[in-house]
């Protein structure tokens, strides 16, 4: 699998041209679509014609910067300039975009193609998509940006914008094989994205490693920041962070064997290369965050869709629905009790990771390999930190028994990117993994 900073690099020294790179995803497209449906549709002559216009620039010594050139997709919530955003839906599947959203203008004006868009769960919920996980055709790919993280699994594109209320970003990486980051609640624009709850909704990108992660994270960020140059990235994986907290609790009674099994030789393996390891207690709100994350999701879905889901009810897949007539149905007292609850685990959580600067907590990424189709998986795993607004990155760390992508998730404080972005870079690196390439099915 090629990476976004390899790309970058030839096309830098002038080894491979934007066209070439473009073409190439192209030949992925015609190679796997068929089998996996990530799109929700290709522009083929739209990214060829763009990728001409990025290589000249470079022709005229006009370069961007490491995403000059990249080819990448776009869950389909977010607007696209004169391209429609559907979210999954069939009514609104000629909804003409009229400008960018906020994050895809800053990745357009950073140089990235945009190859298309990528499936979405409806309205970026739970019900099943119609993508296939590439690694098994009749597993999920995890959702709700399931197109997204399965085309960066098969080369179909070199990076992708995904978004996460729940478990949306880490849970479709970790199932095909790819990393995935959901930054800080707030820091990236959620400006021209279909909404799913306002004050859990996160976009952030998927990616085949941890380098390529910060690459697109950079570009994405919505304040005046001081994130890695591209150089710097690479130095981050030279030097180890210090020490990492590894969550229990329900991390460990929610999860399956194998994904136990996985945490122990992870966390094995980075003590021989000289992390520390410590055991980290979660404060005791943390027994109410599930049902209290579900709280919020229905109640600010339901106040989105409520006057649509009335007009359109036809519209609405089963599990959406459920969710917001969950929501319309949710007492004040009880979103309340969620929201306090929320804020006050914010704080207690940033001030929890004040040890060694910052620290950085080490969990599963998902409670088990991906499962069957007829299900997007469980976020359990995620949803906490969808909830308090925590960075976290995910990465692949090998197969199940069954030849499935296993993956952990580092957790970090609150707008400590680069803390958090230097753990995982070290990480990846200690363990000598990266991206999963998944075999072409028969």
């Amino acid at each position: 699998m090629q990476t976004i900073h390899e790309a970058a690099d030839a096309i830098r020294q002038k080894k491979i041209t934007p066209i070439e790179l473009v073409e190439q995803c192209l030949a992925n497209i015609d190679r796997w679509e068929e089998h996996v449906h990530a799109w929700v549709f290709v522009d083929r002559d739209g990214a060829l014609a763009e990728a001409k216009r990025l290589t000249d620039e470079l022709s005229r010594g006009q370069y961007r910067g490491p995403l000059h050139g990249i080819p990448i997709g776009v869950k389909d919530i977010f607007d696209v300039f004169d391209w429609p955003t559907a979210a999954g839906s069939k009514l609104w599947a000629n909804s003409i975009a009229r400008q960018d959203a906020d994050v895809v203008r800053q990745l357009r004006q950073a140089g990235c193609i945009f190859l298309g868009k990528t499936v979405t769960t409806q309205y970026a919920s739970f019900d099943p998509p119609v993508t296939r996980n590439p690694w098994n055709l009749s597993r999920t790919p995890g959702g709700s940006s399931s197109g997204s993280a399965a085309a960066v699994a098969t080369g179909m594109c070199l990076g992708a914008l995904g978004s996460q209320t729940g478990g949306s970003i880490t849970r479709p990486a970790s199932y095909c094989g790819v990393a995935g980051c959901k930054p800080s609640y707030g820091y990236v624009s959620c400006n021209g994205v279909v909404p799913l709850a306002p004050s859990m909704d996160h976009p952030g990108p998927i990616a085949p490693c941890v380098e390529d992660l910060a690459i697109m994270l950079r570009a994405m960020l919505d304040y005046d920041h001081s994130l890695f140059t591209h150089d710097q990235v690479r130095r981050l994986q030279d030097g180890c962070p210090g020490e990492f907290g590894r969550v229990r609790g329900l991390f460990q009674d929610l999860a399956d064997l194998h994904v136990r099994a996985m945490m122990d030789e992870v966390s094995a393996q980075l003590r021989d290369k000289g992390a520390a390891i410590r055991e980290f207690t979660l404060p005791p709100g943390f027994s109410e965050v599930l049902p209290s994350h579900r709280t919020v999701m229905a109640a600010e879905a339901a106040q989105y869709h409520e006057q649509r889901l009335r007009h359109h009810p036809q519209d609405y897949q089963p599990r959406i629905r459920a969710l917001l007539e969950e929501g319309l149905n949710c007492p004040a007292p009880t979103y309340g009790r969620a929201k306090s609850l929320q804020d006050r685990l914010q704080d207690e959580m940033t001030a929890n990771l004040m040890w060694d600067d910052w620290g950085i907590l080490l969990t599963p990424a998902t409670t088990s390999a991906a499962p069957d189709a007829s299900t997007t998986g469980d976020p359990a795993f995620n949803s906490p930190w969808s909830y308090t607004g925590l960075p976290t990155v995910s990465l692949p760390v090998g197969l199940s028994p069954d030849g499935l992508p296993l993956a952990i998730q580092l957790v970090g404080a609150r707008g400590k990117h680069e803390w958090l972005l230097a753990a995982a870079a070290w990480v990846e690196k200690a363990l000598g993994v990266g991206p999963l390439t998944p075999p072409l099915p028969r």
